[in-house]
């Protein structure tokens, strides 16, 4: 890499991290928490955020998330079921979600009528981890059809994760899926971050996380 092409990403980085400070003030100031969900495509995020938005509207929780895609609308439609205020970002092919995109999304909406914003970023386990959307608590997630070693291939990612989710629990034993393998890979790169197990189509997990969520970062970090 040239040092023409660095000094052009670095500069690209830091504009996005000045908004993605002002964005956290904002956030912070209304007393919403935001998190950033980043996985690979398939994991099944989408259905997990669907229960988990429905969970937090039965709940009474305040809830609205932002999807982003390469392309349609598809996400948002689904999630509207909920009954959660959702928004589309549609990138054209850009492969992550950067802090101006946020922005941009969030006109119209009063952050103080929220308690919870979930940003589902766009599939892709390398891009997104660079840009901080100005969110508090980042999640990754890793489905067990993908293996147990997902996050020794891919350590910024879950090195960086506040908060790590396991999807599609249901169908473990179907896959083969070495629970104890996993927890030693992730623990192996990020040994504080909290495991929350889940399935979306049992909601095994689904309480916990919308807990998890709305529990300050420092408390997460403080836990046992």
């Amino acid at each position: 890499m040239t040092p023409r092409i660095v000094d052009l990403r670095r500069g690209i980085l830091e504009k996005n991290d000045v908004l993605a400070q002002s964005l956290r003030l904002q956030f912070s100031e209304a007393g919403v928490r935001v998190s950033n969900w980043v996985s690979s495509p398939g994991t099944g995020k989408t259905a997990l955020l669907e229960a988990l938005l429905s969970q937090a509207i039965e709940n009474g929780t305040r809830a609205a998330a932002l999807v982003g895609d390469c392309a349609t609308d598809n996400d948002a439609q689904r999630l509207a079921r909920s009954g959660a205020a959702v928004r589309q970002i549609v990138t054209e092919s850009m492969c992550h979600l950067e802090g101006d995109m946020i922005a941009a999304h969030l006109d119209g909406w009063d952050l103080n009528d929220l308690d919870l914003l979930v940003i589902e970023n766009v599939g892709n386990l390398v891009c997104p981890t660079a840009y901080d959307l100005g969110e508090d608590t980042r999640v990754a997630l890793l489905s067990v059809t993908e293996g147990e070693d997902k996050p020794a291939k891919y350590p910024q990612l879950f090195h960086s994760a506040d908060v790590i989710v396991i999807t599609k629990t249901d169908i473990a034993a179907a896959v083969e899926w070495d629970r104890e393998a996993a927890l030693a890979a992730i623990h192996a790169v990020n040994p504080t971050a909290p495991v929350v197990e889940t399935s979306s189509r049992t909601r095994e997990g689904v309480s916990e996380l919308l807990n998890t969520l709305l529990t300050p970062s420092r408390q997460l970090q403080e836990a046992p």
